[in-house]
């Protein structure tokens, strides 16, 4: 058990902020779909393809986005990334084709995804061994803003401009942070990264096993995002508005999760919090799984979202801590972990629940846990091996 002292300064401020303009990016098109189906009269699968877009951006730059940062450094880097939301958006406010739209959300994925390389990165190289504290802290901030996101649309859909004006008005939050966090930068690596070649391969073993964990839990979590409402519908027989509330259930643990967590890395080893982390989400799972009792579902739900919520900050911290001096690439190789995660493990939950059924489909998550569990175990065995 360890006590160390965490200052934040007003890169770290920053960092926290920008962390959550992407989150709200992110988790905003979810609600505005429907809104542009409508306007836009696309169907179900073209409406999908806004989401799909946008993870496919942030795929491709877990696979480039290192050299970019390389060539033009972190500080430009960030603020490229930030007004690259910021145009997305307005091309997606003033889209009248699906072509525009679409593409407007792949740009936003594309250029803005270079946040979650730079803040991860710049977080630990500022803050060092206490890593995990800055970015469970910074997915704090992040959930809260993201949670709001639905919330915003919702309020400004029956207000002049309606649910524009929840893109409008988040669009200008990079160009406020720029004239109160001007003289604010990441710090640079400390090592020198212009030979390439030998950058990718500075990448060690253990790290792809912390990225593995990484793509398991990111995977929980979508998953549970994705489909809890329509699997609370049909297995617990509870109405489509309920289940569909209760996902803020979810949501609401995972901000309490992260809160709870960024207060016990700093007495605890991240990786103890992490099995924890997973022992709680898997217990959680399996009540919400096997229950037959609408509540229970729920309470499961809730302690599910409560156990997933460290998981991902930690197991980031985790791998960027086996890196050294490469975080740039690290953050990078997980931004990948997280794309990839997004894109497919929600539609392969979808296409089982097709073949088998929503019940026995959710199985899948309850393996996902276990994956987690086994090569976070894995990988800390390995790690003191080295």
């Amino acid at each position: 058990m360890t006590t160390q002292t965490f200052h934040r300064n007003r890169f770290t401020w920053l960092a926290y902020l920008l962390l959550a303009f992407y989150g709200y990016f992110l988790n905003i098109l979810g609600p505005i779909t429907p809104f542009l189906k409508d306007e836009l009269k696309l169907s179900y699968t073209v409406s999908s393809l806004h989401f799909t877009a946008f993870a496919i951006g942030m795929l491709l730059v877990g696979f480039f986005g290192h050299s970019i940062i390389e060539r033009i450094g972190r500080r430009r880097s960030l603020w490229v990334a930030a007004f690259g939301i910021s145009l997305g958006a307005s091309i997606l406010l003033a889209g009248q084709t699906a072509v525009l739209t679409i593409g407007a959300s792949f740009c936003m994925g594309l250029i803005g995804s270079l946040i979650l390389i730079i803040i991860p990165s710049g977080l630990s190289d500022q803050h060092g061994e206490m890593r995990a504290v800055a970015l469970s802290e910074a997915n704090v901030i992040s959930s809260l803003i993201a949670t709001a996101a639905p919330l915003m649309v919702g309020w400004c859909a029956n207000l002049p401009g309606g649910w524009r004006l929840a893109l409008g008005t988040a669009a200008i939050a990079p160009l406020l942070m720029r004239l109160g966090f001007g003289n604010s930068a990441p710090p640079e690596p400390v090592t020198p990264t212009a030979d390439s070649d030998s950058t990718r391969s500075s990448l060690p073993s253990i790290f792809w096993v912390y990225w593995l964990a990484i793509v398991l839990a990111v995977s929980v979590e979508f998953c549970m995002i994705s489909w809890s409402a329509d699997y609370l519908e049909k297995s617990l027989s509870m109405s489509r508005v309920s289940a569909a509330q209760s996902v803020s259930l979810f949501l609401s643990a995972m901000i309490f999760g992260r809160m709870a967590v960024s207060r016990l890395v700093q007495r605890f080893a991240a990786y103890r919090v992490v099995n924890a982390s997973v022992v709680v989400a898997g217990i959680g799972f399996a009540l919400f799984w096997l229950t037959n009792v609408a509540l229970l579902g729920q309470i499961g739900l809730f302690l599910t979202g409560l156990g997933v919520a460290g998981q991902y900050p930690l197991l980031l911290s985790l791998a960027i801590g086996v890196t050294k001096n490469n975080s740039t690439q690290a953050t990078a190789r997980t931004t990948l972990a997280s794309g990839t995660a997004i894109l497919a493990l929600p539609l392969l939950l979808g296409r089982l629940a097709d073949v088998m059924g929503i019940q026995q489909a959710y199985g899948l998550v309850g393996l996902l846990l276990v994956g987690v569990f086994l090569i976070t175990l894995a990988a800390r065995k390995i790690d003191k091996n080295v």
